[in-house]
């Protein structure tokens, strides 16, 4: 198999990133709006559009904020140049920026409830189908892994044998949509579903890190240390989300 693995409609070859990336926010959306037709809401339909809003700026800016801090010295000596911001992305710093954003306009627009119970779904699949996007992209996505003697690694290009954890991403993630699905029908508390999502998500990603290649700082990456804060915000919840992952 040659990455990057095109796309080939006729003759026209569409790289996988552009395609799965697409495929992931369509399958998402479709699936919110299925969600919310069946589960109904906890906000009206404006709060929930200011909510989106809010979710898509913040997720904007800190997926690019975050990864131009992925390579601190590099960014010491090129904190200027404007690509930084606008070239890398990372889910991580997506979740989190859109997390604060979120919480922001609650905030400012007094609602008081949890909100992000019907994005735990869609956000779950749409990463997946993204991941297999980023897995065909080969080498030049960087979501790679480190080098592996393993029988499953795999050479992206560069004649490097290494892990697949995007492959990895996606299995875990399918488990967790499982999980998530078994605790929606279960009577929770309201907001469970989304806090279980970042505590498995951010958890995982603390993880896998550790087996691939990046700038560390104090042992950790910069996404690492996000994800640790990430957790240690959701940490009270944990016991609790464990309890009824067990009932379910």
């Amino acid at each position: 198999m040659s990455f990057p693995a095109y796309v080939r409609l006729g003759p026209v070859a569409l790289h996988p990133h552009w395609i799965f990336e697409s495929l992931a926010y369509t399958a998402g959306f479709y699936l919110y709006r299925r969600l919310r037709r069946r589960r109904g809401d906890v906000i009206e339909s404006r709060d929930r559009w200011w909510v989106i809003a809010a979710a898509l700026v913040g997720g904007f800016a800190g997926s690019r904020i975050l990864s131009a801090f992925e390579d601190p010295v590099f960014l010491a000596h090129h904190w200027m140049e404007p690509h930084l911001l606008l070239g890398g992305k990372t889910i991580v710093g997506g979740l989190v920026g859109g997390l604060i954003a979120v919480e922001s306009i609650k905030c400012l627009r007094g609602i008081r409830v949890a909100t992000g119970d019907l994005l735990a779904l869609p956000l779950t699949l749409g990463i997946a189908i993204g991941r297999i996007g980023c897995f065909l992209s080969g080498v030049e996505d960087e979501s790679y892994g480190m080098a592996t003697r393993l029988p499953w690694g795999v050479d992206f290009g560069d004649g490097i044998v290494r892990h697949p954890t995007q492959l990895y991403e996606v299995i875990f993630l399918t488990v967790l949509g499982v999980i998530l699905w078994i605790s929606s029908r279960l009577a929770t508390t309201v907001g469970d579903g989304f806090k279980l999502f970042m505590v498995g998500y951010l958890g995982f990603r603390l993880l896998v890190e550790f087996i691939k290649p990046g700038v560390r700082v104090g042992g950790l990456s910069a996404i690492q240390w996000v994800c640790l804060a990430g957790v240690a915000y959701y940490a009270p919840h944990v016991p609790r989300l464990v309890t009824e992952v067990r009932r379910g």
